[in-house]
């Protein structure tokens, strides 16, 4: 059971500090410095964990099994970073913006499961998917 708690109170947690942090970052500072000094910090981080998890005469095998997707995830993260800071600038507020956001990805998620996946939806995940959709309704009125 922990194997899979601490996973999720790590996102919970991480995820919370984020908006708080995207939502705090000043107005008038340039949004890709921030992003700069953001990316810095994580590689700096992910770096020694690396390293520290990794005997330093496999570096090159372990950087090696990698493929286009450590790219494309680089990318999508740059494109997530930058669509909350922006949100925020426009004044979305930190108790909705975030919700909003999640039940559309959940939403737009269920299309690729089934789309790239072959997963199949129930008529129970329907509901919910419509329960989402006014949610998102009721909290944008």
């Amino acid at each position: 059971m922990w194997k899979i708690i601490w996973p999720l109170l790590l996102i919970v947690t991480s995820n919370t500090m984020y908006n708080i942090c995207t939502k705090s970052t000043p107005a008038n500072a340039n949004a890709f410095g921030s992003l700069l000094v953001t990316y810095i910090t994580a590689a700096a981080i992910t770096a020694v964990f690396f390293f520290y998890n990794t005997d330093i005469a496999n570096t090159t095998l372990e950087l090696s099994k990698l493929n286009w997707t450590s790219i494309a995830l680089g990318i999508c993260i740059v494109g997530l970073e930058l669509g909350y800071i922006f949100l925020y600038r426009a004044g979305a507020n930190v108790s909705s913006a975030s919700l909003i956001a999640n039940i559309c990805l959940a939403i737009a998620l269920v299309m690729v499961g089934v789309i790239m996946y072959k997963e199949h939806v129930t008529s129970q995940q329907l509901i919910g998917i419509i329960v989402c959709i006014i949610g998102i309704i009721l909290i944008t009125k």
